[in-house]
């Protein structure tokens, strides 16, 4: 029988275990949008009360939840501080321009990464009518352009400083932010105390099929709830779906020190590799990795192809590595292999 294909493009590709689709087959349901679902109750009031904070939204994407966020943070002609590869602004097809009309200001960072310093000297002038007016900073933990790179509670604390001292609101994109709690040893409950918002993503190391939910005070997702409406976001007897993302957080979060452990394991091998340039730190379980100019991107991952592993090209030369709960111990032995059959073309 042919081996299992590897696949290590994303950590979304994930598919429910037989206990998670058994605990969606058995949830009780209703209709989400009259708020009659008492499973998605269940998830958005266990998520909020997890992260100190008040109440959650459940949503189909983390794309979602991040952009009625800063829609329900901003306004037209105001102003989104973020790091300038940081998902809400890179991948999210121009969402914050799209829906809230406002204008973004990116920030150089250490892998994704942003100083107090920084966010501060970026606030515009109030009185300049130049400018737009700076309302909200977008953090992203961990960082996925940055290589899974966690932000420290004290960066944290800082850049929180600035924003309630400058009168603006701070958003949390955590689409892997049980990466960065188990790889730090932060707490949960620690970050409700920081940020204005936080978006919780379900369906990448977690392993749900769908899913995410903003966080944050009932009066703030009491106005989200509308956003979601008005971006098509209201869905019917989801509870099938929000059963998933219980089963996921009630049993698949301290796994994730595997996936980082194998992550590392990957990192360290294609170190060694003449045809690897240079591997980012392994913080978490993504690996991103620049090869040298004689190793094009292309014969690297029909190399890998051809061993059944299945790789993300991640810009010139560079290649992504996601580890994640259908990637055992055995399946990165095979990939550790593959790397170590190939040569430098001559």
């Amino acid at each position: 029988m042919a081996e299992p294909v590897i696949d290590l493009r994303s950590d979304t590709v994930t598919r429910p275990t037989a206990a998670m689709l058994d605990a969606m087959l058995r949830a009780p349901v209703g209709d989400d949008v009259y708020g009659e679902d008492p499973t998605v109750r269940a998830l958005e009031e266990s998520s909020a009360a997890l992260f100190g904070l008040e109440d959650g939204l459940f949503c189909p994407s983390g794309t979602m939840t991040n952009q009625i966020a800063i829609k329900a943070h901003t306004e037209p002609l105001s102003e989104v501080i973020c790091e300038q590869t940081a998902h809400v602004y890179l991948w999210e097809v121009g969402g914050i321009a799209f829906h809230s009309g406002a204008s973004v200001a990116l920030l150089p960072g250490d892998r994704g990464r942003v100083t107090a310093a920084q966010v501060e000297a970026a606030i515009r002038q109030p009185d300049n009518v130049h400018y737009p007016t700076s309302s909200l900073i977008c953090l992203e933990n961990t960082s996925n352009r940055g290589g899974g790179s966690c932000y420290s509670l004290d960066a944290i604390a800082s850049i929180a400083e600035v924003a309630r001292r400058r009168g603006l609101a701070l958003h949390l994109d955590g689409a892997r932010i049980f990466n960065a709690l188990v790889a730090t040893g932060q707490s949960a409950a620690d970050y409700g105390q920081y940020f204005d918002s936080i978006s919780v993503c379900l369906s990448k190391g977690l392993g749900a099929p769908v899913g995410s939910v903003l966080l944050g005070s009932k009066a703030f997702i009491h106005k989200c709830r509308r956003i979601r409406k008005v971006m098509g976001g209201g869905m019917r007897q989801a509870g099938i779906l929000a059963a998933a993302g219980i089963y996921a957080l009630e049993h698949n979060v301290e796994r994730l020190a595997d996936d980082h452990r194998r992550a590392r394991e990957l990192g360290a091998t294609l170190a060694a590799q003449p045809y690897v340039a240079e591997v980012l730190p392994t913080e978490t379980n993504l690996v991103i990795f620049r090869l040298t100019e004689e190793m094009r991107a292309e014969t690297f991952l029909a190399h890998l192809e051809q061993h059944g592993i299945r790789a993300s090209s991640f810009g010139p030369q560079m290649i992504r590595f996601v580890t994640h709960l259908d990637v055992d111990d055995t399946m990165v032995e095979r990939v550790n292999h593959a790397l170590q059959a190939l040569s430098v073309p001559a």
